[in-house]
């Protein structure tokens, strides 16, 4: 059994060193219990940390999202299909892949179904949600 005592050197994790060093006990809670010590490195005051207690921080790494242009995307897309286009109107119904040509927006091709009514249509501007089927 290990007598801790005000004064006495025991082994501590100092968070500014970010290394368990050799500290002096500094404050008691109990007979058994050390409440602060002082790192005889930095002279950092803190509360004792022994090596289960030290906070492992690693470094979080954000993975970087592939970030393709809106009009690369559209390129890519128009290349791999050879259907024709369809003048867009809100009266037709459009399938995923279909080719349409809107009078604003220009070609576009059909990516997804938002509702029964809604599509997702890829411009070489932006991505557009248009109604059809009415």
């Amino acid at each position: 059994m290990t007598d801790y005592a005000v004064g006495k050197d025991v082994l501590s994790y100092c968070n500014a060193c970010k290394l368990t060093l050799s500290h002096t006990v500094v404050a008691m809670r109990d007979t058994k219990t050390i409440a602060k010590v002082q790192c005889n490195t930095c002279q950092a005051l803190h509360a004792f940390r022994s090596k289960s207690q030290a906070r492992t921080t690693a470094k979080k790494t954000r993975s970087k999202a592939h970030i393709v242009p809106v009009d690369q995307l559209w390129k890519d897309a128009m290349s791999t299909t050879n259907k024709k286009s369809v003048a867009y109107s809100i009266r037709t119904k459009f399938n995923v892949g279909d080719i349409i040509d809107h009078s604003k927006f220009g070609p576009g091709i059909v990516q997804a179904f938002s509702d029964n009514d809604k599509i997702e249509v890829l411009f070489n501007s932006d991505i557009r949600v248009l109604v059809h089927n009415k």
